[in-house]
């Protein structure tokens, strides 16, 4: 059984609290109905006194579970807070305490925007890289000088630790969650309902020079940067080897423990993603998309976006433009 506790505070963006509910809900219904099996998940909305919670637009969520009724859990969802978070981060020292006392219990804690001060108040993200909405980047590192603040990331993980940077971001969260506790067909479901794009990929990086990473090897974070900006080049494993100092060996074995695959695995899904976009929003021909993304030989791209995506490139572009305003020449 599956277990995630949501929990909710006074100012709670209600949108951090119904997404996630939302889509792992959906997942735990599409694992029954596809594998006949019976419910594996226990959603848990959680208020601090055991009361309702009041969101900020006004509206009410029926919770009857407090802190106290809490012992062990899977997940901790602390949604984001709308407005200047810390006067109502500080009104929880209890809140501080109970996540000290999951962290220790190795749960999973994942905070969505300005939900990840929590996680700082409670000193968890001390010298641990973390996230929290751009809005409150200086405030945050001003408060919490000790927290390692990614700025260029939308989603950030120190051990069983999760950040995300914005409501947004948490759906990626949640899939990289069905996937470890469902399955990859599960989460790829799941994304067909909750995201717009076709087989997206959930660990790597979702915007083209905001890398996403589920680790932290910041050597290999590093890698993955510098692919981000030059991926449309001629890049060889001996390429990236020699620039960063570390055999060919090691590059191959850290890059797969940090990011599920190979470097060239990597580039290759990079491409792809950038492929998608250009697809989308630009009108360059297949043949030119092909070659800005670094594959001159239009053929071999085709293959390639097929065997990833599932569809041709001209099938994707008719498929996504569907759901544009518009498109820029």
């Amino acid at each position: 059984m599956l277990k995630v506790s949501v929990i909710g505070y006074r100012k709670v963006l209600g949108t951090s609290i119904t997404i996630p509910i939302e889509m792992l809900n959906a997942a735990d219904l599409i694992n029954r109905i596809e594998g006949g099996s019976q419910g594996r998940l226990a959603l848990q909305l959680v208020s601090m006194d055991g009361g309702n919670i009041q969101l900020n637009a006004g509206l009410e969520l029926v919770s009857r579970l407090s802190l106290a009724d809490i012992d062990d859990t899977d997940i901790v969802i602390l949604p984001a807070l709308w407005g200047n978070p810390l006067g109502v981060v500080r009104q929880y020292p209890a809140l501080n305490e109970w996540l000290r006392m999951q962290h220790e219990k190795d749960t999973s804690l994942c905070a969505a925007g300005t939900g990840s001060y929590f996680l700082a108040e409670a000193g968890l993200l001390n010298n641990k890289v973390a996230t929290t909405h751009w809005y409150y980047f200086d405030q945050f590192s001003r408060t919490y000088p000790e927290v390692l603040l990614q700025r260029d990331r939308f989603i950030t993980k120190a051990g069983n630790i999760y950040c995300a940077g914005s409501v947004n971001s948490i759906r990626d969260v949640m899939l990289h969650f069905i996937e470890n506790y469902y399955s990859s067909h599960v989460a790829d479901q799941v994304s067909r309902h909750f995201t717009h794009e076709i087989k997206r990929s959930y660990t790597s990086s979702f915007l083209k020079n905001s890398p996403q990473n589920y680790h932290d090897d910041e050597n290999i974070i590093a890698i993955q940067e510098w692919m981000h900006s030059c991926y449309h080049d001629q890049i060889t494993l001996e390429f990236v080897s020699e620039k960063f100092g570390i055999s060919i060996r090691s590059l191959n074995r850290r890059f797969k423990h940090a990011t599920g695959k190979s470097p060239m695995q990597y580039l290759q899904q990079l491409r792809i993603e950038n492929a998608q976009e250009l697809l989308k929003t630009s009108n360059l021909s297949i043949a030119e998309v092909a070659y800005n993304v670094g594959y001159p030989d239009n053929s071999y791209f085709s293959a390639l976006f097929r065997k990833a995506i599932s569809v041709s490139p001209k099938e994707y572009r008719n498929l996504v433009r569907k759901k544009l305003f518009e498109v820029n020449t």
